[in-house]
């Protein structure tokens, strides 16, 4: 007996759906599942980066707040860099600021008050909330604070690594016309931080600087007594950077961080000069000069290079990476 057309459809069809569960699995064991729209996907990555926060000491109040990773980036970006700067430069310095905290989040330095992983000054990263942001920069606070956030969304999540590690993303205003290698300002060489040029920060209205001191002053400072034939003392050697290395003065040797802490002087790149009763020293750059200089940051930027390529110039051989493999156990534990 033969089954009409109809129903040999209906039955295939049934057959269909009892055997479908089992054609979507795969050889060797093996699920099929369907992958999530980038939409979701992002929102997830979205949600485990919201879930980072920073034990941060607010100085002023004298206690510590948890505060939500990319808006402590928001509010350190909007403390150390100027808004003015191109948004390439703002995005870098994000990266900066990001990669510091993340470094401290993996290996918590256990030396600060209430639990704080970083406090909101030099000593770690400045940071600034909205109110505080608001007072500064008055009725221009939501133009300013807009472009801050566009540059720290467009890099979220986003830090620099080194070998696989967060890098010391260290930075500062205003070179001498190069960086420093790390090992010639503090005691550990780092292969990211070597020295490299930095014609951009010539422009920077930090650039050079002259403070003068009374004989006495200088000698008081320095712990020194000054020749009575005129003299100050002997420059002996330059870092790589175009910094003092070494400096003799009456006998008594410096450093040239030495030098610049005692004087408190903008840069370790200094020469000085004696008339009389007066030593005025003249100083290039604005800082330790180790690491992304700022103004040279915004010079690149405003010559068309990405965030990216400002990062890799300053940084040597360093990787623009996700910052959640380094903080999913943080997440997990919230």
């Amino acid at each position: 007996m033969r089954m009409k057309p109809i129903l040999v459809s209906l039955v295939l069809f049934a057959a269909i759906l009892i055997l479908l569960p089992s054609l979507l699995v795969l050889p060797y064991g093996t699920t099929y599942t369907e992958p999530a729209p980038a939409s979701v996907a992002n929102k997830e990555k979205e949600k485990k980066e919201e879930a980072v926060s920073v034990a941060v000491y607010r100085s002023e109040k004298s206690e510590t707040m948890d505060i939500p990773i990319e808006d402590y980036v928001t509010g350190v970006v909007a403390a150390e860099m100027p808004s003015e700067f191109n948004i390439e430069a703002l995005k870098a310095q994000a990266l900066t600021a990001r990669t510091f905290v993340v470094a401290k989040l993996t290996n918590p330095p256990g030396n600060l008050p209430s639990e704080a992983v970083v406090t909101d000054t030099i000593q770690d990263q400045v940071y600034k909330d909205k109110d505080q942001l608001q007072k500064t920069w008055g009725k221009n606070f939501e133009k300013k604070y807009a472009k801050i956030e566009e540059a720290v969304n467009s890099t979220a999540g986003q830090i620099l690594t080194y070998d696989g590690n967060p890098i010391y993303a260290s930075f500062f205003s205003t070179s001498n016309g190069y960086t420093e290698n790390s090992e010639d300002y503090w005691e550990n060489a780092a292969p990211y931080l070597r020295s490299v040029e930095s014609p951009w920060d010539v422009d920077s209205p930090k650039y050079e600087d002259k403070i003068s001191f009374t004989v006495g002053e200088f000698e008081q400072k320095l712990g020194v007594t000054l020749p009575s034939d005129g003299s100050i003392g002997t420059i002996k050697n330059l870092t790589e950077g175009k910094r003092v290395a070494e400096a003799s003065v009456n006998g008594k040797t410096f450093s040239g961080r030495e030098i610049r802490d005692l004087l408190e002087l903008r840069s370790s790149d200094f020469t000085w000069q004696r008339s009389g009763d007066s030593i005025t020293v003249t100083t290039k750059g604005y800082g330790h000069g180790v690491g992304m200089s700022q103004y040279g940051a915004n010079g690149m930027a405003e010559e068309g290079k990405p965030y990216s390529d400002i990062v890799k110039y300053y940084y040597k051989d360093v990787a623009i990476s996700e910052m959640e493999r380094y903080v999913s156990n943080l997440t997990a534990q919230k």
